[in-house]
């Protein structure tokens, strides 16, 4: 789809760091010549709900396997657009450590996957940051939880998929139009 632009998360991170390792046969050699990273970003991966992926992963052949890591491996870290005059930037998670002096291309992949944007401060006057990864149900004195947040050229999409009565939220930057997969209830 030529309008769809693909931004890595977290889940993609720590399924990049992982799959490679796991597509090979675990054996006793294997787990024992286990580097620390290695076995640091599978034990996160774990923890943040890796089960349902690799029961799935480990169904495709390999064939496949491969074609999902480079398909997910050519996904940005983030991306500037432009929409009718206005300026966006689109990334996963925020700008973690922000400063006005530093370059996007200066941030690490972790600050841009994991680290939340401080919607108290605008980060640009003439851009407006688009995230995900915040659940809007969590921003603290957000007044209408499960919805579309905006807050000082922030705008977190993030309605909380993952809660009980979450849903996916969408946003059109043509019209500004606003898209959920349910009713909030």
């Amino acid at each position: 789809m030529p309008n769809v632009i693909c931004i890595v998360g977290n889940h993609e991170l720590m399924g990049m760091r992982c799959l490679p390792f796991l597509m090979g046969e675990i054996t006793e050699e294997s787990i024992n010549a286990l580097d620390t990273d290695t076995l640091d970003n599978i034990l996160m991966w774990q923890y943040n709900g890796f089960s349902t992926t690799i029961r799935e992963f480990a169904k495709l052949d390999i064939e496949t396997q491969q074609a999902v890591i480079d398909y997910v491996g050519d996904f940005l870290t983030y991306e500037q657009i432009t929409v009718n005059n206005q300026k966006y930037i689109l990334v996963h998670a925020g700008l973690g450590d922000f400063s006005p002096e530093k370059a996007l291309d200066d941030y690490t992949i972790d600050e841009l996957v994991w680290e939340r944007p401080n919607y108290n401060q605008k980060y640009f006057d003439d851009t407006i940051i688009i995230t995900g990864h915040t659940p809007t149900q969590v921003i603290k004195n957000n007044d209408n939880p499960g919805y579309i947040f905006r807050k000082n050229n922030h705008i977190d999409i993030d309605c909380g998929a993952c809660f009980e009565n979450g849903r996916l939220a969408a946003l059109c930057l043509d019209t500004n139009e606003e898209f959920y997969s349910s009713e909030n209830t």
